[in-house]
């Protein structure tokens, strides 16, 4: 049996709580105002026998509201903009003695007043911002009617019903889902919140249906697209589930400020059952490993059908999740990449790196991590709780990293507000803003329990904030959105704004900051490919006239793309002799067998070396991370690349390794031309190549993208991609 609903007590009676699009309670189709007279029947009045909604693909009810790319047989509609319906009759309608009105329900308690239930007048001129019907047609025994929404309409799926009055009493039409009709947000309507004036922008963030989404860290940056799939079947019905599930009020669901917030905690599932359980562990027994996905579809339709949460997700899938949610309810969206994004647990914009006194990181002590890289998103709307100049983009995240309110979510925070230092506003800018605008510190702690300030990095953090480009592949650098450069006045007076806010603390040190050493020190690790040796060169600079020894160290790690480390892999001491005003490079070698049997998702490993002046006592302290080159999938096809036509797909990919891969699984994805398949190979032997074909036949004209991911047991995060340009087939 079913639970009953949850009761909220609002005055003498109890409402039941509406937060359910799939719950239903239909209205009458006979409302008798008192007993009909004997002999007078109903049938007699007028009655509607048929309604139309001009739904197909290519009706102008689609294309004019942006619809027609979604795989629906329903209407979908964006509010706040005309739509056309005809309704039938029994007999000619006469405007003089027959009423009639259209009504659109949504949920199982419906209520004027709260938006969910909505007569619809008819009108003789449609009024801006209100809803109406207006009679554009009468046929002999039919109507044409423009029906208008409110810009603040709710965003869901409605029941549509005529009414017609008769001197007993209301006629109802019964229920069918055929006239089910789904509202949307509306970027094109200059009333709705979520309006976006430049038309390729609007193409881009709301009907661009793959994506490209940027990884790696800031000196060697990755792409790999992303299929959002936002229009296809069933997508638009799972992100209505995800609300459902998170049982938000019906009645909230116009405002995209409490969508956007309630979907990016419903896209993980910490604490509500959301949709992704994350997983940095690197261990993915029970699931598909994070890398493997290649889009959203997949994704989000498992958890519709399941109703369980789907393993697993990182970053940028939460994100690439997150932004099909948001695109396809309307709201235009894109995914962010930060470089060196700080996860700091008391948002004191301060990484603590705590140092030993012969230079080795203290991992006690040293508990803040800074991220090669975080996803997050992006949305665009008005923000009328917040003064104005707020509004625009609005970052939100839903990898699940620390509580907002109780649960795990964050945003939607101004993104001007954050450039500026405005932390105080809602939701979650501080966490935001330390995400951007840390300060990594080195700290040598004493044994006597003195701390000693070394150094303080102020650019490390939020090095570079990308996008992808509007109306291509490419990267756009976003990091002037978020923060000022580094030194200028303004920059300074954000900080300050925050420090006022009480986010920024002092830091947390005895000591002072110490003068600057004779000696500066720096490394830079060679670019290489997966499988072989690379070289680390470590360069020391002698600043004064007189000579140093210097004693260093270095580790070699394995790390997370998180910052965290798995394990230490590399580790070398070296003694260096600096003459007066010189230069010294010492190289380190780092074979392949040190790491190989090591590595994690990214193939990510981290440097740190630590130096002491022997003659003065100065510590030197560098960490750097890099991202080593994995081979990728590559893709082909044959045959007419037309709508409607077979065309085969050819998957290859050949191991580099000199290990044999076991468990491979090849993922193959391309919104509008082939739906998500996954191929299983039980191994790969060493330089051999597999090979994968499908036959397949596209549904979508236009620019379209093939991608392709593989991952084993012992790799991961391979992509490939193959761009496409389907035709139209000859009319």
């Amino acid at each position: 049996m079913s639970e009953p609903p949850r009761t909220t007590f609002g005055g003498r009676r109890a409402v039941p709580p509406n937060n359910s699009n799939a719950a239903e309670n239909d209205p009458p189709t006979v409302e008798l105002q008192g007993l009909v007279p004997r002999g007078v029947n109903l049938q007699d009045y007028l009655n509607v026998t048929g309604v139309h909604l001009f739904k197909e693909r290519l009706d102008s009810n689609k294309v004019d509201h942006h619809t027609d790319k979604y795989e629906s047989n329903q209407l979908i509609v964006r509010r706040g903009q005309s739509f056309y319906i005809q309704i039938d009759f029994n007999r000619p309608y006469d405007p003089r003695r027959d009423l009639f009105r259209v009504e659109y329900v949504i949920g199982r308690y419906p209520q004027e007043n709260k938006g969910t239930y909505i007569p619809v007048p008819i009108v003789s001129e449609l009024q801006s911002g209100k809803w109406g019907a207006k009679i554009i047609m009468r046929g002999d025994r039919f109507v044409r009617l423009s029906i208008q929404s409110s810009p603040e309409c709710i965003v869901g799926k409605f029941r549509m019903y005529v009414a017609v009055w008769t001197p007993y009493g209301i006629l109802r039409t019964r229920r069918n889902p055929e006239t089910d009709t789904y509202i949307l947000f509306n970027p094109w309507c200059e009333e709705d919140a979520v309006y976006l004036d430049d038309d390729k922008e609007k193409e881009e963030y709301v009907l661009n249906d793959v994506g490209v989404i940027f990884y790696g860290d800031s000196n060697n940056i990755r792409s790999r697209s992303w299929s959002y799939g936002q229009f296809e079947d069933g997508i638009l019905d799972a992100c209505l589930y995800m609300m459902d599930r998170a049982q938000m009020d019906l009645s909230g669901r116009g405002n995209p400020i409490k969508v956007s917030r309630v979907g990016s905690a419903m896209v993980n599932s910490k604490d509500d059952n959301g949709v992704l359980v994350g997983s940095w562990d690197n261990i993915y027994a029970y699931g598909v490993p994070p890398s493997a996905w290649t889009g959203s579809i997949d994704i989000l339709l498992e958890y519709k059908s399941s109703q369980n949460p789907v393993r697993y997700g990182q970053c940028w899938v939460f994100a690439g999740v997150f932004n099909t949610f948001l695109r396809c309810l309307g709201i235009p969206a894109r995914v962010v990449t930060n470089y060196f994004s700080a996860h700091d647990n008391d948002a004191n914009l301060q990484m603590d790196i705590f140092l030993e006194e012969d230079g080795n990181v203290n991992s006690r002590m040293t508990k803040d991590s800074v991220w090669n890289y975080h996803c997050w998103n992006e949305a665009w709307m008005t923000r009328p709780d917040l003064p104005v100049g707020f509004g625009g983009w609005q970052a939100v995240d839903s990898t699940p990293q620390e509580n907002s309110d109780g649960m795990y979510r964050c945003g939607p925070a101004s993104v001007q507000a954050i450039k500026h230092g405005h932390v105080c506003f809602q939701f979650d800018a501080p966490f935001v803003f330390a995400e951007v605008n840390s300060d990594l510190v080195y700290i040598t702690a004493k044994k006597d329990g003195t701390q000693v300030v070394e150094a303080v990095d102020t650019t490390h953090v939020g090095k570079l904030i990308v996008t992808k480009e509007v109306g291509g592949d490419g990267m756009k650098d976003i990091t002037d959105t978020y923060k000022f450069q580094e030194g200028q006045k303004e920059e300074r007076l954000a900080l300050e704004t925050a420090l006022m806010y009480g986010v920024k603390k002092p830091l947390n040190t005895d000591g002072v900051a110490k003068s600057r050493s004779d000696v500066d020190m720096d490394f830079v690790v060679e670019k290489a490919v997966l499988g072989t040796d690379f070289t680390l060169t470590i360069t020391f600079q002698n600043n004064s006239p007189n000579s140093y020894t210097v004693s260093a160290y270095l580790t070699g790690s394995i790390t997370f793309y998180t910052g965290v480390s798995k394990e230490e892999f590399k580790n070398e001491t070296f003694d260096v002799t600096l003459e007066p005003l010189s230069l010294k490079k010492k190289e380190v070698l780092v074979r392949a067998g040190e790491y190989l049997g090591h590595l994690l998702e990214q193939a990510s490993l981290h440097f740190f070396v630590t130096a002491r002046v022997n003659d003065t006592g100065d510590i030197l302290a560098k960490q750097k991370s890099t991202v080593l080159i994995v081979p990728k999938v590559i893709i082909k096809v044959r045959g007419t690349k037309m709508v409607g036509s077979d065309m085969v797909v050819t998957v290859e990919f050949t191991n580099p390794l000199k290990e044999t891969l076991q468990n491979v699984w090849i993922r193959l994805d391309g919104p509008g031309v082939i739906k998500p398949m996954r191929k299983m190979f039980r191994e790969i032997q060493p330089n051999s190549t597999v090979q994968w074909e499908e036959v397949c036949r596209p549904w979508v004209s236009g620019r379209r993208k093939l991608m392709a991911s593989m991952t084993s047991d012992s790799l991961r995060h391979v992509y490939g991609e193959l761009d496409l340009q389907i035709q139209r087939p000859p009319s």
